[in-house]
């Protein structure tokens, strides 16, 4: 079984919406260029082909979901890998591949909303409406743009399958002003 990237809940905040805290991570990122729909295929051939060795140790490492899909525009995308847990940007193998980037990401807050389906960049979409949203009446702030996660193989029945809108957010600070 696929090892799934760490969180804590920290509450709901709407239908199968929640708040998660995610610990320090490392990915392993590759840029791709084309449209939505085709930029998870392109960008994961050559991640997997960094898990299973082609790196500058031939170490093989264990696949982790989800895979994540961050759109920078119509036709820019980055797609990552989550490295098993414990696996600091130190101690990952050098890329054999130029475009395979290894990078940490810090400890954040994200809003997750968790649906089942097939994947389009239509249906994406209309998730990440749903998601922003959701944030308002939650008190949170987006603190970049969404980003998604797949955490199954495509052949799994859509309707089988977990995907996730996820935006990093900010919550508004509640300290209060003292009047001098």
């Amino acid at each position: 079984m696929t090892e799934i990237q760490p969180y804590t809940v920290v509450r709901a905040i709407g239908p199968g919406a929640e708040l998660r805290h995610y610990p320090a991570h490392t990915l392993i990122s590759c840029d791709v260029g084309g449209d939505f729909d085709s930029a998870g295929s392109r960008g994961f051939g050559p991640l997997v082909r960094y898990i299973s060795g082609a790196n500058q140790k031939g170490q093989q490492i264990a696949m982790t979901s989800p895979v994540i899909h961050a759109p920078r525009s119509q036709a820019a995308h980055t797609i990552s890998f989550v490295l098993p847990e414990g696996m600091n940007p130190q101690d990952a193998p050098r890329p054999a591949d130029g475009r395979v980037e290894v990078h940490e990401v810090g400890p954040r807050l994200v809003a997750a909303l968790r649906f089942s389906g097939g994947w389009s960049q239509e249906r994406a979409d209309r998730k990440a409406g749903v998601l922003m949203g959701l944030l308002d009446g939650a008190g949170l702030h987006a603190a970049g743009a969404v980003f998604f996660g797949r955490y199954d193989p495509p052949w799994k029945p859509g309707l089988l399958r977990r995907n996730e809108a996820l935006v990093e957010v900010v919550e508004p600070s509640t300290s209060s002003h003292s009047v001098a």
